[in-house]
């Protein structure tokens, strides 16, 4: 007992909590396998509405080819699906009463948002694999070497997990799954404006703004950086765009300090 009531100790058992629930999550998964040939065929749909239906009407700035201007987009949209994908799944165990279950259970109750983002996090991965080998299929490749993929890469893992507790807060906030499924639609107006499809030049400057200060394209950019593909910013761009690896850590910072904090205080409030 004196070993929970001690600070590493209740971290602890928290983390060792939040990796059972990681395994639930990952056992539901297997459970639902509609959910799994979802997650494969999306990526691919993606790339192939994209790159070949839209690609030929669509010239990229500064020239080269459309699936490779593409991919970082795409990449960006995966990155951005997270917070809907955590959010309807907290709301249906809220409404479903799961987690009055665990509120019964000799568990660390932080756990829960936890074994959630962490989840998420390892099917993000794997949604990420599956559009990079999509990719390579389709022509597109990394030109700058292993050091800055990766850096792309992990861009992308530090953003999702963000943006997994904006899904924890909302999920907890809403009345039911119901709710949550109807907002799941939303999230697709947000991704598209952005850089992440078509370049942002030939929009109106009010829309611009929007698109340009969207994270979605700032990780959109820094991607194309890192990558060495088509469409990276040049010239008078806004800053998001100007410095994109910098805009991406600070929003993932800023998402994490508020929206960690909010997740636990309301999955708190929910249990009395």
């Amino acid at each position: 007992m004196t070993a929970l009531t001690s600070p590493l100790g209740r971290l602890r058992w928290t983390l060792t909590d939040g990796l059972t629930l990681v395994g639930r999550e990952l056992g539901r998964l297997r459970q639902e396998p509609g959910q799994i040939v979802a997650a494969l065929v999306f990526p691919v749909i993606m790339v192939v509405l994209f790159g070949y239906v839209f690609g030929s009407a669509i010239t990229v700035p500064g020239g080269g080819d459309y699936r490779e201007y593409l991919m970082p987009g795409l990449f960006a949209m995966v990155t951005f699906s997270a917070w809907l994908g955590v959010m309807t799944r907290m709301a249906t165990d809220a409404s479903r009463g799961v987690m009055d279950r665990f509120r019964s259970m000799p568990m660390a109750r932080l756990a829960v948002p936890f074994g959630q983002t962490g989840a998420d996090l390892l099917t993000g991965l794997l949604m990420l694999a599956i559009m990079v080998g999509a990719g390579l299929l389709v022509g597109w490749q990394p030109h700058r070497g292993l050091i800055p993929t990766a850096q792309a890469f992990l861009l992308m893992i530090v953003l999702r997990y963000a943006l997994s507790w904006v899904g924890v807060y909302v999920g907890l906030a809403v009345k039911n799954d119901q709710v949550a499924d109807a907002m799941v639609p939303l999230g697709l107006p947000f991704t598209m404006l952005s850089n992440a499809f078509v370049p942002t030049g030939g929009m109106p400057g009010w829309l611009r703004f929007l698109a340009d200060w969207n994270p979605v394209s700032a990780l959109t950019a820094a991607s194309r950086e890192l990558f060495g593909n088509p469409g990276a910013p040049s010239g008078d761009v806004a800053w998001p765009l100007a410095h994109p690896v910098t805009a991406v850590l600070l929003w993932s910072a800023a998402l994490l300090v508020i929206f960690v904090p909010l997740s636990l205080r309301a999955y708190m409030r929910r249990g009395r």
